[in-house]
């Protein structure tokens, strides 16, 4: 499709006014997302990394940024109005820290389903950087969530593979 012919999806053409997608025509796929999201820590937070994980007094912080992001998952679409709430077949995580500092949250969700769920991973990496900001703020709040965006997805119209 050309730019020319591109539009918003959750637009209404004659109204002007949002609409959800109507996916009523579309065909059931296995459609998978992965989305990442990067924390910069300072060298003082880094330094408290001990057996793959941060412990705080609120408890160990990948372990529960993972589960913070999994629920963020799961409720994509009471967050994001326009978002089909979906049937998550899978979700998963990888978190590590990189020798910049910098911790990398990967989030791959999966469902068979007649929409993507891209907004599911990216949602899910987003809260995930957020409770890491959160459980590390009492070191520093030199943190910085560097950025969050869509790695892959497959399964629907068009892949993706940025």
């Amino acid at each position: 499709m050309e730019d020319s012919a591109k539009a918003f999806s959750h637009l209404d053409n004659a109204t002007n006014m949002p609409v959800m997608v109507n996916i009523s025509g579309k065909e059931v796929t296995h459609r998978v997302a992965v989305a990442q999201s990067i924390v910069a820590l300072t060298e003082e937070i880094a330094a408290q990394l001990n057996n793959n994980d941060i412990q705080t007094k609120k408890g160990p912080v990948f372990q529960t940024a993972i589960i913070a992001g999994t629920m963020a998952v799961k409720r994509t679409a009471d967050l994001i109005p326009l978002c089909h709430p979906l049937p998550i077949e899978n979700c998963k995580f990888d978190v590590s820290l990189n020798a910049y500092y910098e911790v990398i949250i990967h989030c791959t969700v999966s469902v068979t389903s007649k929409t993507g769920v891209e907004m599911e991973a990216l949602t899910g990496a987003s809260v995930a950087a957020l409770t890491i900001y959160d459980m590390c703020k009492a070191f520093s709040h030199d943190i910085i969530i560097k950025e969050t965006k869509l790695l892959k997805k497959t399964g629907g119209k068009s892949d993706y593979n940025g």
